[in-house]
């Protein structure tokens, strides 16, 4: 049974295997962990305890925020688990005027069912700092 938490006090490193599969340069599980503390809101979802996904947010707390990660364990895709994430991340920001993120073309209409809007964005890149 999938549970979701906003609460990640009790995550450690050993918590986060197996997430960003594909990545080029994929972020340790330190930096991994220390992300999801130091964010605004995040919610992970467990099945049976096992972490099997994660979103979540950073912010100014008062007008706007940015989704950078949604993760899904591939094991636990398919099963509504990442719009789930969504939509408790976005409720955790109801409050706020703007809540933006970067997706990848092919992902749009995931996200436009969930009610996000597409947006012309620009970014940089530095695959170093992961690691």
């Amino acid at each position: 049974m999938i549970t979701y938490t906003s609460d990640v006090s009790d995550l450690t490193e050993g918590d986060l295997a197996g997430f960003f599969a594909g990545w080029p340069q994929p972020p340790s599980a330190a930096q991994h962990l220390a992300v999801l503390r130091g964010s605004y809101r995040a919610v992970v979802a467990r099945d049976d305890g096992r972490v099997a996904g994660f979103v979540n947010m950073i912010s100014d707390g008062v007008l706007t925020a940015f989704v950078p990660w949604l993760e899904v364990l591939p094991e636990h895709q398919g099963r509504g688990i990442g719009a789930e994430l969504v939509r408790r991340i976005l409720a955790e920001g109801a409050h706020l005027y703007s809540i933006d993120l970067v997706c990848d073309e092919e992902l749009r209409p995931y996200y436009e069912r969930l009610g996000m809007t597409a947006l012309t964005g620009m970014g940089v890149r530095n695959r170093a700092a992961c690691g």
